[in-house]
C-alpha cells in the first residue's frame, strides 16, 4: 500500500507533519510518501492569476502525487480557528484543476497543536468538507497539548488513550 502523508503546514517544525509521519508509520508493510507542502509552490490564488498563467505546476504536482496513493493521511494545522493561508492557497489552486482533489482515496484526518484544543475547529472543517473535495475519511482524531502527549525524542505518542485512537483510525486505511 502506497501511503501519502502530509502536514497542512509550511513549518520547517511542523508538529503536524510529525504526528502525520508517525500515524503512517503504524501501517505495517506500507510504503510511506511524506509531503511537504513549500515544495508545492504556487502563487496567490486570484481568477486574474489564473487566466494568466493557467494551472500552476504546484498544484498539479500536487495533485499527481496524491494520485499515485493508495491512502492518505493528514493532519491540519490550526491558524486563528481556520486552515493555514499557504495550504488553503495550495487546495484552492488545485480545485481549479481537479475539484476533487483527494480524489476518493481513503484518508485518515488528525490535527494537534501545542494548546488543549488541539485544532479541534479547523478538523472538523476539514472532516464536513472532505465529501465535496474528494475526501473520503475514515476516521479523525484530534490530538491536544502536542507537547505533553508527544515524545520527541523518541517519535511517538505518550498518551496511551490517544495512542490507541491514532491506531484504530489507522488501521482502518489497511
Amino acid at each position: 500500500m502506497k501511503v501519502i502523508a502530509f502536514g497542512a503546514s509550511t513549518s520547517s517544525t511542523s508538529i503536524n507533519k510529525t504526528l502525520a509521519t508517525y500515524a503512517a508509520n503504524l501501517l505495517p508493510n506500507a510504503e510511506i510518501k511524506v509531503l511537504d507542502i513549500k515544495d508545492y509552490s504556487v502563487p496567490l490564488f486570484s481568477e486574474d492569476t489564473e487566466k494568466e498563467i493557467g494551472k500552476a505546476e504546484g498544484a498539479e504536482a500536487f495533485l499527481r502525487d496524491i494520485e499515485q496513493a493508495d491512502a492518505l493521511i493528514i493532519s491540519f494545522a490550526e491558524h486563528n480557528g481556520s486552515y493555514p493561508a499557504a495550504y488553503k492557497n495550495l487546495f484552492d489552486w488545485a480545485t481549479r484543476i481537479n475539484r476533487e482533489v483527494y480524489q476518493n482515496k481513503p484518508a485518515v484526518y488528525l490535527s494537534t497543536s501545542p494548546g488543549p484544543g488541539g485544532a479541534k475547529t479547523v478538523l472538523a472543517q476539514a472532516t464536513t468538507s472532505a465529501p465535496y473535495f474528494g475526501g473520503d475519511v475514515k476516521a479523525s482524531v484530534s490530538v491536544p497539548s502536542f507537547y505533553d502527549t508527544f515524545d520527541l525524542d523518541n517519535g511517538r505518542l505518550t498518551n496511551a488513550e490517544i495512542e490507541e485512537q491514532v491506531k484504530q483510525a489507522v488501521s482502518l486505511l489497511a
